[in-house]
């Protein structure tokens, strides 16, 4: 294994980690990523596109025989790396998992105060595999040009964006037990606008129910701010668009009391409700 220059400073993506003061930082704020997890991360780094096996990993960090231990700290430094950087295992950016051999840091690294192997800075293949550029590369088209990238968002108090995330999570679940509750009325006046009303008044109570336990789920999440919270969202979020973008009409409902033209306004609003819930568990997830 190549040793490593006490000065080095990675830089990747919107991150850098310093190995001289031991920091991870992100866009110049700290992360809470210290001692082995760290540790593991600097030793990724200094070999870009390169396997780091598990033994290599035990030898350099568990050398003292913790055998029994060594699995569970290595998963658990391997997920507070991943949870860091906003990584997940099923789609890596950064850290990519080779089953029962090692780790592999897939994104491009750039180094000051010395270099990577002893050579360049980039990884030793100049030539990436097509499914690491996949991994590495920006979403393009609509994820690219259209959703906030994680780097994006701003800095906010997380009390504030959890409760946010809250209240949105709140207002659905509303929404889907009023509606479960009012089935007559839904009928009622979908009836005024669809010749066959019975499918729509079908898919109301199909997505409320199916709504019911995404939001509790949501709400779980925000509240208690589980491991992986933000990769599993990622993973619901076209459902969750599907699901919000149908239940913006839901103020068509009460066209009764609020009129067309402020039915209509208030169903702009819920249509970019599914973009400020994705923004705000980034936030809340930094």
């Amino acid at each position: 294994m190549p040793q490593i220059s006490p000065r080095r400073l990675y830089r990747f993506g919107a991150f850098e980690a310093d190995e001289k003061t031991g920091e991870l930082r992100k866009q110049g704020r700290r992360l809470a990523v210290q001692g082995q997890p760290l540790q593991v991360l600097l030793m990724l780094l200094s070999r870009p596109g390169e396997l780091v096996t598990r033994t290599e990993i035990q030898q350099a960090l568990w050398s003292d025989g913790t055998f029994v231990d060594f699995d569970h700290g290595l998963n658990t430094a391997i997920n507070k790396i991943r949870e860091a950087l906003g990584d997940s295992a099923a789609n890596p950016q950064f850290v990519e998992t080779l089953a029962k051999r090692g780790y592999r840091f897939i994104a491009r690294v750039q180094v000051e105060g010395g270099s990577v192997g002893g050579g360049d800075a980039s990884p030793p293949n100049t030539q990436t595999p097509p499914d690491a550029a996949s991994k590495t590369e920006p979403a393009a088209g609509f994820a690219q040009g259209l959703l906030t990238q994680p780097d994006e968002t701003p800095q906010a108090p997380h009390t504030v964006v959890r409760l946010l995330l809250l209240l949105l999570q709140a207002m659905y679940l509303v929404f889907y037990v009023e509606s479960l509750a009012r089935v007559k009325n839904v009928e009622h006046v979908v009836s005024k606008f669809f010749l066959n009303y019975f499918w729509m008044v079908v898919v109301v109570i199909v997505t409320a129910a199916v709504g019911i336990p995404i939001r509790l789920y949501l709400i779980s999440g925000a509240a208690f701010r589980p491991l992986g919270f933000r990769n599993n969202f990622l993973k619901l979020f076209p459902m969750i668009f599907l699901l919000d973008v149908f239940w913006a009409l839901s103020p068509f409902l009460l066209i009764g009391k609020l009129g067309f033209g402020l039915a209509l306004g208030a169903t702009a609003a819920l249509l970019y409700s599914p973009f400020a819930q994705r923004s705000l568990v980034l936030m809340a997830t930094k």
